[in-house]
């Protein structure tokens, strides 16, 4: 059982990086198709999968197509039951739904101000009030979950969606030097130094850009390996 995974680039696509540790992570089965983000293809890459229109979205075995992040999650989770994609705690799991959600719908001064790209850190970004006011939500959230660990080392102890969904957040805060707790920070490098992190970021190194899109004019340093 295959699915096709439709993605764009992967130094900056932050959707598309949940999309696919969805499917990494947890061992399942895919073929992976590029969309051109920045070549001005995406229209015509996704039209096998009409009426998709952003990445990612996938192709289920059976044909079934499905877009948006949240729905390819429960989708996932739904077809494969017995790999654990959601805590099995019944308290844990509604969190960590929750905590899904949220990612999906919040958030915006983090993501508008502090585009993904794992190609270098920048140094001296000063974020602005809106973004330390999601910085702040996003440890609170992070406070929340671990409230339901057991074992394990990531937000509900194993890894789960969760912590695929709030990998480019993680990416986020490490890619701009941001200000969160030293607790959190140790879970962003964790979460940025897992081997299928690495093995994201490894492709997407392999692409280069002139210029280099979201440039914030502050100086860069190497990102953390």
């Amino acid at each position: 059982m295959t699915y096709d995974l439709y993605i764009g680039d992967r130094t900056f696509s932050s959707w598309s990086l949940r999309g696919w540790l969805m499917m990494e992570k947890f061992n399942l089965a895919h073929r992976v198709h590029l969309v051109g983000l920045y070549s001005g293809t995406m229209a015509d890459d996704l039209a096998p999968l009409a009426p998709a229109r952003l990445v990612p979205a996938m192709q289920c075995p059976d044909g079934t197509v499905v877009g948006e992040s949240l729905a390819m999650a429960e989708t996932l989770a739904e077809q494969n039951p017995d790999v654990g994609m959601w805590p099995l705690d019944t308290a844990a799991r509604a969190t960590a739904r929750w905590l899904c959600a949220e990612m999906v719908g919040g958030f915006s001064a983090l993501r508008g101000d502090c585009p993904m790209q794992l190609q270098h850190v920048n140094v001296g970004f000063s974020p602005s009030d809106a973004v330390q006011n999601d910085l702040k939500r996003v440890e609170t959230l992070w406070f929340h979950a671990a409230k339901f660990k057991t074992q394990g080392d990531w937000l509900f102890g194993p890894y789960s969606l969760a912590d695929a969904f709030y990998a480019p957040v993680c990416a986020r805060i490490i890619g701009y030097d941001l200000p969160v707790s030293a607790a959190n920070r140790a879970y962003c490098m964790q979460t940025i130094r897992d081997p299928a992190f690495q093995k994201w970021r490894a492709e997407g190194q392999k692409v280069t850009y002139d210029p280099f899109p979201y440039e914030t004019g502050t100086p860069t340093k190497a990102w953390p390996i």
